[in-house]
């Protein structure tokens, strides 16, 4: 099993352990998709979009002394977009509707951005 087909198949699981994901995608911390389970084919601009949050927060939580960074959630009037760090190459990102249990999602995702950590950085430590 190649580490891209591993994250897929995490992402997959995370949207079946949580119906109220409206989509889920794999990206490198400078924006490139790695895996994505989602309808929309606006995946390329939301990981884009990811690397540029993941920017500024990064920044944010270093000059406010809070560490390294590991996850941002943001709410819209339709739902979340919350994004966790997976190791030290790349990010999980994911929708969700309004309703979705916000611990639980926290829960289930920071897992799921571990275990896709675990798979991108030991296929990056791979000759």
């Amino acid at each position: 099993m190649t580490a891209s087909t591993g994250v897929l198949d995490e992402l997959h699981r995370l949207r079946t352990r949580l119906p109220q994901l409206t989509g889920a995608l794999a990206a490198s911390v400078d924006g490139l998709v790695l895996a994505r389970d989602t309808p929309d084919a606006e995946a390329e601009t939301v990981a884009a979009l990811t690397a540029a949050a993941l920017g500024v927060a990064v920044r944010l939580t270093e000059a406010t002394g809070q560490g390294r960074f590991r996850e941002l959630l943001v709410r819209g009037e339709s739902g979340y977009v919350a994004t966790y760090a997976a190791g030290t190459a790349a990010v999980l990102t994911v929708t969700a509707e309004p309703r979705v249990n916000v611990g639980r999602l926290h829960l289930e995702a920071r897992r799921t951005g571990a275990r896709i950590g675990e798979l991108v950085d030991g296929a990056l430590e791979r000759p």
